[in-house]
């Protein structure tokens, strides 16, 4: 009978859980973040050198801040990772927001321990809505000391054991405006390109043809954007605008040029 208490009372202990936002002049969203994610028993914020408020905020909501500059994404979150303390990690951007039907998922995805790691679905936000398809699946919860990441532009998520899905979606505000969303583009083209020039890859005008006009057709076509209406077609667009200006830049690296 001791034993049974013992056990039952094992199944009803709630698995901790920290949560980690990486942060780059995050001041205008960072707050929103935080609250959404109060039922975390940690929050860490890696912070990249911002010159805003975020740190601020974060020591403020009593976050763990960690300051470190900035070199690639999975140097970022692998040394986030050394001052989690929880059993599972939750990965979150300033700008995203964990509703409260994804709250209660999360914390019973945890208890049940049938998958190492979930994917959590993410509609981006863009001209005041929800685009449902212009949406991603991305490993973000996950057993703390079963992962880490691996990959400079691209960081992926490497676990040790099955991974499974969530259902219920994060509060995504991709993008604050057309120009920011342009801004990001040609910034983000510019670390994609150096990192390809670095791995032997050539552009060419083929390249410049072919790539933007496939991630068009992808994007408004194959993942059906063209039912999000005027903002899934202008996000189709400036994605392959993004393509583009990728290829373009490292033309420009090949040929010495900056």
């Amino acid at each position: 009978m001791k034993k049974l208490y013992v056990l039952l009372c094992f199944n009803f202990i709630m698995p901790t859980l920290s949560v980690i936002i990486p942060t780059y002049n995050e001041a205008l969203y960072l707050e929103g973040a935080l609250y959404s994610v109060q039922f975390a028993d940690e929050i860490i914020v890696i912070d990249s050198l911002s010159t805003d408020d975020t740190v601020a905020i974060a020591e403020a909501h009593g976050c763990k801040v960690v300051s470190r500059k900035f070199d690639n994404f999975s140097n970022q979150k692998n040394h986030a990772l050394q001052f989690a303390t929880c059993d599972w990690v939750l990965f979150l951007d300033g700008d995203e927001r964990i509703p409260y039907v994804l709250q209660k998922e999360i914390q019973v995805a945890m208890q049940s321990g049938k998958h190492t790691a979930y994917k959590l679905n993410f509609p981006h936000f863009y001209m005041n809505r929800f685009l449902y398809h212009h949406n991603n699946d991305v490993t973000r919860l996950v057993q703390r000391e079963k992962c880490h990441f691996e990959g400079n532009v691209h960081e992926k998520l490497i676990v040790d054991g099955t991974v499974g899905k969530l259902k219920n979606m994060v509060l995504h505000y991709t993008y604050k405006g057309l120009l920011h969303y342009i801004s990001k583009k040609d910034s983000y083209a510019w670390f994609q390109a150096e990192r390809m020039l670095e791995k032997g890859k050539k552009a060419t005008y083929f390249h410049l043809a072919f790539k933007p006009l496939y991630r068009f057709f992808h994007e408004y076509i194959v993942k059906r954007g063209f039912m999000d209406g005027v903002p899934g077609l202008a996000v189709a667009g400036i994605n392959a605008y993004g393509v583009f200006s990728r290829y373009v830049k490292l033309l420009l690296l090949q040929k010495g040029i900056r």
